[in-house]
């Protein structure tokens, strides 16, 4: 069983990634101080989380890549805390709704971002041209293709090391 680590317990070198969780958030989410017995992957989550942030896919696409894995996956700590995230964002509940039922938002552009996400894991990344194309045609990019791909691996990385650790 995987228990929650304190800086003073944590090995050490989790403890500066939870440091830096610390300041940046404000507090320690338990699914940081679970992971935290692996440095490692409490720091390549890290790290490819603030790849995906820095990526030219605005805040509101980026969250409908998070929820479409961590729906899927069921990852309750990751579906609380996007939820809150997409709240702070200003998006409405339809949308938080939708994205919680793993369904299509209403709106036709993060509809697209949903669909593209569902086709690049159904196709394990064999996405055909023509819905490819149609994720362009709503105003995304290859660039943007290949960011949903990383938010992919990012959330599949953290929605099953949370479930591992019982930080559902």
């Amino acid at each position: 069983m995987f228990v929650p680590h304190t800086l003073e317990t944590a090995p050490a070198g989790s403890r500066p990634l939870m440091e830096q969780t610390l300041e940046h958030l404000g507090h320690l989410p338990e699914a940081v101080a679970r992971l935290a017995a692996s440095p490692e992957m409490l720091g390549g989550f890290l790290q490819a989380s603030d790849l995906f942030e820095r990526s030219t896919l605005d805040p509101l696409a980026r969250e409908v890549v998070v929820m479409v894995i961590a729906a899927r996956n069921d990852c309750r700590v990751c579906l609380a805390m996007h939820t809150g995230r997409l709240r702070a964002l200003g998006a409405d509940a339809a949308l938080i709704a939708a994205l919680r039922a793993k369904t299509p938002p209403a709106d036709e552009r993060l509809a697209a971002v949903w669909i593209f996400t569902m086709r690049v894991l159904e196709t394990a990344g064999e996405v055909p041209d023509h819905e490819l194309d149609d994720f362009k045609k709503a105003g995304f990019t290859d660039r943007n293709a290949l960011e949903v791909v990383l938010g992919i691996g990012t959330y599949t990385m953290s929605t099953l090391a949370n479930r591992l650790v019982s930080a559902r």
